[in-house]
């Protein structure tokens, strides 16, 4: 069987930091949440990625997750300064 190719990816916008899940299907069937974080414009930007060991049961949910993941890492990060 192979697996299903998802090139959905939920983003959003928070202040200068634009938030990107990247759910991967994993060998298992299960999706693996990971998610991308980025700021600045073409040769200026930087961005961050992050993969997390929790497995879920389908691609929205791993998703979910890396998006609450990803605003939590911004909201850390802009009220630490």
């Amino acid at each position: 069987m192979i697996p299903a190719i998802h090139t959905q990816h939920t983003s959003i916008t928070l202040g200068k930091y634009r938030i990107a899940a990247c759910p991967r299907v994993l060998p298992s069937g299960r999706f693996a949440a990971q998610v991308s974080v980025a700021s600045g414009q073409g040769s200026a930007s930087t961005a961050r990625v992050m993969c997390f060991i929790d497995d879920f049961a389908t691609h929205a949910d791993a998703a979910k997750y890396a998006l609450a993941q990803g605003m939590d890492w911004v909201n850390d990060v802009t009220h630490a300064h």
